[in-house]
């Protein structure tokens, strides 16, 4: 089977960005998880972690949705106040 010099290369390419990418992902998941643990939306972490986010969706890494979507959910996370129940829970008729 003949393999091009551009499709060997190509498959370099793929394989160094597939493990530079893998890695981008890891770390957002280590900084939203430690941003769940602030305790004000202005934490050093809260902050860390949308300033990643961003920077990842603007690189491709993820959806610009997607990281719309993490930022939505952790500030809403990090500004409520710690209560015992669902946030949207129904209350009893």
């Amino acid at each position: 089977m003949k393999r091009s010099k551009s499709g060997l290369k190509r498959k370099r390419q793929t394989v160094k960005r597939t493990a530079r990418n893998q890695a981008v992902r890891s770390m957002l998941k280590t900084l939203v998880k430690n941003a769940r643990q602030a305790t004000a939306p202005s934490a050093p972490e809260v902050l860390a972690a949308i300033k990643r986010l961003d920077s990842a969706a603007r690189k491709g890494i993820i959806h610009p949705n997607a990281a719309a979507r993490s930022k939505s959910r952790l500030l809403r996370r990090v500004a409520q106040p710690a209560q015992g129940g669902a946030p949207h829970a129904a209350s009893p008729a």
